[in-house]
């Protein structure tokens, strides 16, 4: 039984890079945030990213590793009084400790003389870690400026939003920019075993498939969810099962395999109810999918297929609506983009329907695996050099010409009967 009173994630907070899980196109060996802690040199920063990806892990791990002060507020609660204090607590730290190092270097060298070397006191940086920073308003952010550009503090915000957007351009160009990527599910998997570890636990290959789902992707969450499962359990060193998951996450498993049976059978009825123009049951198996923790992503790149697929010239613009509903899952993720997959399979469900590019395209298909390579006829050739011309490469080509521009053994021919 769990009797540490701080959070589980708190208490795995890596203390090296070498213990952070995922980023390491960051802080690996290569990674130019490792670079900067070697050359000693930190610039402030906009960390990027998904929630629980490590936004606020990394902060903390950069203040340990550089001895720094550490500050941290969320934009939802600060205020410009927060600021001020901030800065000027980091202002009198540096102030402070400078003049303490030289009083005390002087002290020495009058009363033990030179020949004792005196001790340097480095002052201490502030970081000031502010979470949610797309909360700040223009006037807010316009207070870090002049504190950011001195080096008063540096200065970490944390977004999940696009900062171009979302935070000032004279902030933004004071700070660089870092996009933090989603955990995996091998790296989460290696956390939930570093949790399992210090909770003295193990966990069904079921469960431990669960959780990664109902987790999201989201390392605090996943954390949060095996010690509450751990103090619900008791002293008892159970093996957690998927019952034990639902209990502490306070969700159901659906019968949903990702790679199985149900995971086509759900795919395929969400697209047949969306050709049938069935809005209520494509918005069923829609919501089937995401409650099982589908990836938006494959949800998305199904619905740009069928725009083309299904609604083609009868609504050219389902293509671009689509297209538009992958991109916003690809940009915002869950749980928010779900509302984009809605709208787009609205859209797309009351769309007319017409196959007729599709089906003609699959047609010429046909000849061309029938056929072969046919001969391209002469006159749409293309003739760069002058012997291509005296072939008769591009000789005779009406731009705007009625007659079919088939090779001849099939010219004539009809692939594209529009609404079918």
């Amino acid at each position: 039984m769990m009797t540490e009173s701080r959070p589980l994630a708190e208490i795995l907070r890596p203390q090296t890079l070498d213990e952070l899980i995922g980023q390491a196109h960051l802080v690996g060996e290569s990674g130019i945030i490792r670079k900067f802690l070697t050359s000693g040199f930190l610039p402030s920063m906009i960390f990027w990213g998904p929630p629980g990806c490590g936004k606020t892990t990394l902060a903390h791990l950069l203040a340990t590793l550089t001895n720094a002060h550490f500050e941290s507020h969320s934009a939802v609660s600060a205020t410009l009084a927060d600021v001020r204090r901030v800065v000027k607590e980091a202002k009198d730290r540096l102030n402070t400790l400078s003049s303490s190092s030289e009083e005390s270097s002087t002290s020495r060298e009058v009363h033990q003389g030179s020949s004792r070397q005196a001790r340097t006191i480095i002052p201490q940086r502030t970081i000031f870690f502010l979470d949610e920073i797309h909360r700040f308003n223009k006037a807010q952010q316009d207070a870090l400026l002049p504190h950011v550009e001195k080096g008063t503090i540096i200065f970490i915000g944390a977004t999940t939003e696009n900062p171009s957007f979302e935070v000032i351009s004279p902030l933004l160009s004071r700070c660089r920019v870092f996009v933090l990527n989603p955990l995996t599910e091998k790296e989460l998997s290696t956390l939930i075993d570093r949790g399992l570890a210090y909770l003295k636990r193990s966990i069904s290959d079921d469960a431990r498939g669960f959780l990664l789902e109902v987790s999201n992707g989201d390392a605090r969450a996943l954390l949060t969810i095996l010690e509450i499962a751990a103090r619900l359990t008791g002293s008892d060193p159970v093996k957690f099962t998927t019952a034990h998951i639902e209990e502490a996450a306070q969700r159901k498993m659906l019968q949903y395999d990702r790679v199985g049976d149900e995971h086509y059978n759900t795919i395929s009825a969400f697209i047949k109810s969306m050709r049938a123009s069935d809005v209520d049951a494509a918005l069923y198996y829609l919501a089937r999918m995401v409650a099982a923790g589908e990836d938006p992503l494959f949800i998305a790149r199904r619905m740009v297929v069928f725009a083309s697929e299904d609604i083609g010239m009868a609504q050219p613009t389902a293509l671009v609506v689509a297209d538009a509903v992958f991109d916003a899952c690809n940009k915002i993720g869950y749980p928010e983009c779900q509302e984009n997959l809605a709208h787009g399979v609205v859209y797309l469900s009351l769309a007319k329907k017409d196959r007729s590019a599709y089906d003609a395209y699959f047609r010429a298909l046909e000849d061309v695996k029938q056929l072969g390579n046919l001969p391209i006829p002469l006159p749409i050739r293309n003739a760069p050099t002058k012997l291509m011309k005296g072939l008769g490469y591009g000789r005779g080509y009406q731009p705007y010409s009625a007659e079919s521009l088939l090779p001849d053994r099939i010219k004539g021919k009809k692939y594209y009967k529009g609404g079918e």
